[in-house]
């Protein structure tokens, strides 16, 4: 009875409009790691390297099962305020990274919408197959060492 109801109210929550991108893919994607319950979090560590404005090749940690963005963020390379409307799905491109080339076939393909943001957001409307927005990649065991580049903050955010 217990899992006859789960199952209802999992397919109740995918149905909500107010789910944000990153919610489904990470209710869809759990990682063993996070579903056991009983596995260390040294087990969940996912270390990738990211290239700073200034051209400054940095190792950060994040989390399988947690976004890029997350994992950007804690470090200190994107602000996390300029990523504020995520909660409200009000997605502004803030987030956008760069993927290396020989990580781009590891990870899912881009959604409509996350291509949608992309290409809003890009002054040519051209999509760059290197763009990616941090918060709708999650971090995978299979990620471990990814190489991202953080692109300079746009004009208007600069003081």
């Amino acid at each position: 009875m217990a899992m006859s109801t789960l199952h209802r109210l999992s397919s109740q929550v995918h149905r909500l409009p107010s789910l944000s991108l990153l919610a489904r893919h990470t209710a869809t994607a759990a990682t063993p790691a996070s579903s056991t319950g009983s596995a260390k979090v040294s087990d969940r560590l996912v270390k990738i390297f990211a290239v700073d404005p200034e051209g400054h090749k940095r190792e950060i940690v994040g989390l399988s099962g947690h976004s890029l963005l997350k994992a950007l963020t804690n470090s200190g390379l994107i602000d996390p305020a300029s990523h504020r409307l995520e909660e409200i799905d009000a997605c502004s491109a803030e987030c956008e990274v760069s993927i290396a080339q020989e990580w781009l076939e590891r990870l899912p393909p881009r959604s409509y919408e996350e291509e949608y943001v992309l290409k809003r957001n890009s002054r040519a409307r051209v999509l760059n197959k290197h763009s990616r927005l941090g918060c709708q990649v999650v971090l995978t065991k299979d990620l471990q060492g990814m190489v991202v580049a953080v692109p300079e903050p746009k004009p208007w955010d600069i003081p």
